[in-house]
């Protein structure tokens, strides 16, 4: 083969190679653009079942404690998650337990300390503590989650 033709057909295999990943990006982005999966399977969204929850209000919790140099107070309103098919009446009625036990589990806690707490690690612990006190009262737990829905610093 003379030079001239191995120099075409590198030619046109570089042509070719340039097209063919064109062709492939444009694809990907149009895609990409459009929301679809780009490996051919189904969005996790679309697999996952939705799960529908209810929320139920707990408002005013008030909470006082100690400070450096005089006493604060903590407002929350808590929200508790709970699955569509819970009882509303059993989340009233634990009303009362999850006011104690937010309570009696912040009182512990200094101002200093509970002006530190960000929000999502404030939950978490109200949700461990929640889960701590129902636990050891064995009563069922109705609830999935507890959200702050206010805090109020005094």
């Amino acid at each position: 083969m003379t030079a001239p033709r191995i120099l075409l057909l590198l030619v046109i295999l570089n042509t070719l190679v340039v097209i063919g990943s064109t062709v492939f990006n444009y694809t990907q982005i149009k895609a990409l653009q459009a929301g679809q999966s780009t490996t051919g399977e189904a969005p996790a969204e679309a697999q996952e079942e939705k799960v529908e929850y209810q929320f139920f209000p707990i408002e005013k919790v008030i909470v006082s404690l100690k400070g450096q140099s005089r006493e604060h107070y903590f407002v929350l309103d808590l929200v508790l998650q709970a699955d569509i098919e819970a009882d509303p009446k059993k989340l009233e009625q634990i009303d009362p337990m999850v006011r104690n036990s937010v309570v009696a589990h912040l009182s512990a806690m200094t101002f200093e300390q509970l002006r530190a707490l960000p929000i999502p690690e404030l939950q978490s612990t109200l949700e461990r503590a929640l889960f701590d006190d129902f636990a050891s009262k064995k009563l069922a737990i109705p609830f999935a989650n507890v959200l702050v829905s206010k805090l109020i610093v005094q």
